[in-house]
């Protein structure tokens, strides 16, 4: 038992060290690299130069919003999959990408989506609305749940393309949002979403205990005392809260909700506190090194970071499912 609590806390505290050192890298990689003492001197000693201002106002802000965006999505992937007990299901299945990209589309077409913080706005509440909508069809078994998902996703999307089709102008608007990326997203005001997403991260690690009985079968919860229904519908706002928010502040970004938690299930053991905290840290680290890379990958401008993820996260998937196969939940 000591063996295995010593192990499973060395595997956190490396991914600690990893997270905060990729943290550093951040701020320091970039079109103009920055030394890690200048850098030190602009949040000790700031004298408003053009290195400063980078790492004060542009690199510092993106890395906080890499983080959180990381944790929140990979968590959501974590509680998907405990929930519909599917180690391959993703936060996007409730709705939410689609959502988000149906209101983006709709904003666009009525002259309201200008801005970021408009967009922000229209992400978010179309995503709560579509999640809301799954929850209702599907609360009352998983495989409903996955089905109401997949079915308006399908509507959404469908609907949209044929107003982006019908109007190139919402096109345009779309497009901005729906490359998932990082890049310019830290000058819209994202103090409320990165709240939220806090908020919603503690409230992730408070349902562990309950979900942890949920996931042994739901005669063997109740027997424990769980409270079945009680638990779903919070596991279901976590989810709904941390995936609308995300999507909303960043866009849509695949593979971090996915392979994270895939991968995080084995060193933790079928213990959902302990995957928990290593898909909130191991998440980040996979959205930072994606953030780093698609800044150099080019000479001349970025990559989006979702297509880094998805680069990145597709053949690790592959790999990690034809080395151990899906692990069963």
């Amino acid at each position: 038992m000591r063996t295995d609590l010593l192990r499973r806390s060395t595997i956190l505290a490396g991914s600690l060290l990893l997270l905060v050192a990729l943290a550093g890298a951040s701020v320091c990689v970039g079109a103009q690299a920055v030394a890690p003492a200048e850098v030190l001197k602009a949040f000790t000693d700031y004298t408003g130069s053009a290195e400063h201002i980078i790492v004060r106002d542009i690199r510092g802000p993106r890395t906080i919003l890499a983080v959180c965006v990381g944790a929140a999505l990979g968590t959501a992937g974590a509680l998907v999959q405990t929930l519909t007990r599917n180690p391959l299901a993703e936060p996007g299945i409730l709705g939410v990408t689609g959502g988000a990209g149906f209101a983006i589309t709709v904003g666009a077409a009525l002259g309201l989506a200008g801005s970021q913080i408009t967009q922000l706005l229209l992400a978010f509440a179309g995503s709560v609305i579509a999640a809301l909508v799954v929850h209702s069809v599907g609360r009352s078994s998983p495989l409903r749940l996955v089905l109401a998902g997949t079915a308006l996703s399908s509507l959404l999307a469908g609907i949209s393309l044929g107003l982006r089709l019908l109007m190139p102008t919402v096109f345009d608007e779309f497009r901005f949002w729906y490359i998932g990326s990082l890049a310019g997203r830290e000058q819209s005001p994202f103090l409320i979403p990165l709240v939220l997403l806090l908020l919603a991260l503690v409230g992730a690690m408070a349902v562990t205990r309950p979900l942890n009985a949920l996931a042994l079968g739901e005669q063997v919860a109740s027997t424990l005392g769980a409270h079945i229904l009680r638990t779903r519908l919070a596991v279901l706002v976590l989810i709904t809260v941390l995936a609308a928010t995300a999507t909303a502040v960043a866009g849509p970004i695949a593979f971090v909700g996915l392979i994270v938690p895939h991968l995080a299930r084995r060193p933790a053991g079928g213990s959902i506190p302990w995957l928990m905290a290593y898909t909130m840290v191991l998440s980040p680290v996979l959205l930072l090194v994606s953030d780093i890379l698609s800044r150099v990958l080019l000479p001349t401008g970025e990559v989006p970071v979702a297509v880094v993820t998805a680069f990145l996260g597709g053949p690790v998937l592959i790999w990690a499912v034809r080395r151990y196969g899906t692990v069963t939940l």
